[in-house]
């Protein structure tokens, strides 16, 4: 099936009151596993590559999203291309030739100011060759290198009308916001602020985007979708899956030198994960 644009898969969420889940990829069985869970689901996804992703790779972009985009166009489900947490300016400009249609700008860690700029000249080069821009308004954390950080601490959480100014003056086609989730929970103990989010619905016109979905419990991302939460980003969730599939088949078969046998289970278990979390934020 051809990828399709991100923002068609979002656009058409928004208008029915539903989400979009976005998983990472790091490998090809990765792809697989969402092209696999995709189908059995019966819905639409987004596969995206962060920065970290490509900098494993070597920081060649190009070979990756290449097996990505071949996986997906022989999918029988609609997916599309996203490059997730971009901060290099250079790997931003190779969005579009390596096939992405949608980028994750995230100046999140500058000043406002700073964070305002960056973002609005990310947003004219997007447009200016036909690529959707996401930002970061707000500290949602947990990636590797941020420092600690506790979701509900006073200034954390994104303020509706610093959003909507955010919002005004970069031009972003969708905004990730911090409202209670952060990257790389293990378990799914978050809580989210669904006042807030509504709130950020009322306020900012663009889709809302939440990051560290993979920490949040199924009840509070349905309630957050209901709210007004559309593109649902999930990463180590996957990472789980697969990781520990890997170990249950080493720990059965300690002599296991293939990568095959083990790695066929870890894809299973990351398209089932798939299958769930699109279950759930489809409305299913």
């Amino acid at each position: 099936m051809p990828l399709v644009p991100t923002a068609e898969l979002i656009d058409r969420a928004r208008g029915t009151g539903r989400g979009v889940a976005a998983f990472n990829v790091i490998t090809l069985e990765h792809a697989e596993a969402v092209a696999r869970g995709a189908q059995a689901a019966g819905a639409a996804a987004v596969l995206q590559v962060s920065e970290n992703a490509v900098r494993f790779h070597g920081g060649e972009l190009a070979p990756l999203a290449a097996a990505i985009a071949e996986v997906a166009r022989g999918a029988q489900a609609e997916l599309s291309l996203h490059l997730d947490h971009v901060v290099s300016a250079g790997l931003l400009h190779r969005a579009a030739e390596a096939g992405f249609s949608s980028v994750m700008f995230d100046a999140s860690k500058l000043p406002y100011a700073e964070n305002v700029a960056a973002t609005a000249a990310a947003v004219r080069w997007g447009h200016a060759h036909g690529v959707w821009v996401e930002a970061e308004l707000g500290r949602v954390g947990g990636k590797a290198g941020d420092a600690p950080l506790d979701a509900h601490a006073p200034g954390v959480r994104t303020d509706p009308v610093e959003a909507a100014a955010y919002v005004a003056e970069t031009g972003v086609d969708a905004l990730a916001v911090a409202v209670g989730s952060t990257h790389a929970m293990v378990e799914r103990t978050a809580a989210l602020d669904h006042e807030l989010i509504a709130r950020l619905r009322e306020s900012v016109p663009v889709p809302l985007v939440l990051h560290g979905s993979s920490g949040v419990p199924d009840a509070e991302i349905a309630r957050a979708v209901a709210a007004g939460m559309v593109k649902i980003n999930v990463g180590t969730a996957l990472n789980t899956a697969f990781t520990g599939a890997v170990r249950e088949y080493l720990a059965a078969h300690p002599a296991a030198v293939d990568p095959r046998t083990y790695l066929a289970p870890a894809r299973e278990a990351v398209a089932g994960t798939v299958e769930r979390f699109l279950r759930v934020v489809a409305g299913a």
